[in-house]
């Protein structure tokens, strides 16, 4: 016989789900990586995940901050990863950066290859192969903005 789910059964599969999402974006923040490379087109790690720009972010700094960040992990730099090029870390966190623009995973993308982060909310960008433009200093002063 089978039974009807019931109230609490949708609370443990809100709350295992929710577990889940949690899990993925800490192990994808927390697996420091090598320096980006070009793949099918696009900027990735040495796995192949695709890597973002946050249009709202401010040279060498990231205003991508709480729920920013579970949906949109940092792309942190192993210890020993050096910066060459157009390349960067910003100091503190060591998130990688291209042309002082910091670099995001998007937890929405499930496997290599993916990029379905691009063109989210009109400010989340895959990393194309034609260069990017330099982070410029934005005309409005002000902190994390929490639009993402």
């Amino acid at each position: 016989m089978v039974r009807a789910p019931t109230s609490q059964d949708d609370d443990i599969m809100k709350h295992t789900t929710f577990a889940a999402a949690c899990a993925l974006s800490l192990f994808i923040a927390g697996a420091a990586q090598a320096q980006p490379v070009m793949r099918d087109g696009v900027l990735a790690d040495a796995a192949g995940r695709t890597v973002y720009t946050f249009d709202k972010d401010q040279p060498g700094k990231s205003n991508c901050t709480g729920g920013c960040l579970s949906a949109w992990p940092a792309f942190i730099a192993k210890p020993e990863a050096v910066a060459q090029g157009e390349f960067g870390l910003i100091a503190d966190s060591r998130q990688w950066m291209v042309n002082g623009k910091p670099l995001y995973y998007y937890a929405g993308d499930a496997k290599p290859g993916d990029r379905n982060g691009d063109g989210q909310g009109g400010v989340w960008h895959a990393v194309g192969s034609k260069p990017v433009a330099k982070a410029q200093p934005s005309a409005k002063a002000g902190g994390p903005n929490p639009d993402y």
